[in-house]
């Protein structure tokens, strides 16, 4: 794909806002940028070079390959694999799994170390984004000591509509993009007590879903 068009796809990214115009040209000469049908895998750390990518369009879940768990969801104008860069360990058990039909690029790991060594602003940017998966990490852990499973699950739901959402006059919608067993390993619950929690907050009228979209009251 041409360097141009590259380089329009990477506009939408906070991470590259500081960068200026002939960086990202160069930036944009490194990258390679695929179609990835819903379903599809990505493999983050167990390619020949691991590389971090860049989500344009869709969104991904992040699973850790040894337990079949997942362990985030990236929407789209968001990076991952930027594990590779700091845990060559950790990369190697996450693998990326399309959400829905999603466009991404990608750069091999090294060249993006050289490039954040050159520039500051985009160091710092990837640094922020490892330290706030960290941290998130480290809630679910607190909340899996401090809250009952009910709280958990009613909580990481509001926070996905929130997050992934549109509003739409009084409510916020997204697209219902996790299965049970999805939200069960976000929330360190079962799928029994996600379905009985979703239902719940249905009949109490908190929240709306079916098969494509979950929406609540804002």
């Amino acid at each position: 794909m041409k360097t141009l068009t590259k380089y329009w796809f990477l506009e939408g990214f906070n991470l590259f806002k500081k960068l200026g115009m002939p960086t990202m040209m160069k930036m944009c000469e490194l990258l390679e940028m695929v179609d990835i049908n819903k379903g599809s895998s990505i493999e983050i750390g167990t390619r020949d070079k691991k590389c971090v990518f860049f989500l344009k369009k869709g969104a991904v879940k992040i699973v850790d390959s040894t337990s079949d768990t997942t362990k985030y969801v990236v929407k789209m104008g968001n990076i991952f694999g930027e594990i590779s860069l700091y845990n060559n360990d950790a990369a190697s058990k996450e693998v990326a799994i399309a959400l829905e039909d999603s466009i991404i690029c990608y750069i091999e790991a090294d060249r993006m170390e050289g490039l954040m060594e050159k520039h500051k602003s985009l160091k710092n940017g990837v640094l922020k984004v490892y330290g706030l998966r960290i941290r998130k990490l480290e809630s679910r852990l607190q909340d899996l000591l401090y809250k009952d499973s009910k709280t958990r699950i009613e909580e990481f739901v509001k926070s996905y509509i929130q997050e992934f959402g549109i509003h739409n006059l009084d409510r916020i919608e997204a697209k219902n993009l996790l299965s049970h067993k999805d939200i069960a390993n976000l929330t360190n619950t079962s799928r029994q007590t996600v379905n009985n929690v979703l239902s719940r907050l249905r009949k109490a009228k908190k929240i709306d879903y079916d098969t494509k979209h979950i929406s609540m009251i804002q």
